[in-house]
């Protein structure tokens, strides 16, 4: 199902079948330095990951984590979503992308899709976290017109984290 589109890119629910590529988004160099490694070592294993992250959140909130795609070719570039994550009142915006694809604009784009998304499902502010050292990361959530909030720690973690947000206008 597409949910949103852009002048380059489609942004799409995630099913079983984009197992192989999340597979290979989330053992990517970037993935575990800035996301942390998440234990999918196999397809199968991706397959899984899919299925409690993204499906569960679509059925529980009506949002997740989608894929976003080529609208020339659909080939898969990376995931961007909204995420309902414990240790945050408020709905956070995730973003990641294969490394071919960074520094050519998809990620400010996915993000921008994923912004007017949350605006058009009723949410009234988003949420980012990144590692303070992601330097890419806090440069996009800035360009958006997210604005530093804090440093906080998530439940059970232990590795400090920048707090970002954005009221969204309706």
């Amino acid at each position: 199902m597409t949910i949103a589109e852009t002048p380059r890119l489609l942004l799409r629910q995630l099913g079983k079948s984009d197992a192989a590529f999340i597979y290979r988004l989330v053992n990517t160099e970037g993935w575990l330095k800035n996301i942390g490694d998440r234990n999918v070592h196999s397809v199968e294993n991706a397959e899984a990951y899919i299925e409690r992250t993204a499906i569960a959140s679509y059925k529980a909130n009506g949002f997740g984590l989608w894929m976003v795609e080529s609208k020339d070719n659909h080939e898969p570039m990376g995931i961007c979503g909204l995420i309902r994550r414990p240790g945050l009142e408020d709905v956070d915006i995730g973003f990641a992308f294969m490394p071919g694809f960074h520094g050519k604009g998809f990620a400010i784009e996915a993000a921008a899709a994923t912004v007017q998304q949350a605006a058009r499902v009723g949410l009234r502010k988003l949420v980012a976290i990144t590692l303070p050292a992601n330097k890419p990361s806090v440069n996009l959530l800035l360009r958006l017109r997210f604005r530093f909030e804090k440093t906080m720690t998530l439940p059970g973690e232990t590795v400090p984290l920048n707090l970002y947000s954005l009221d969204i206008k309706s």
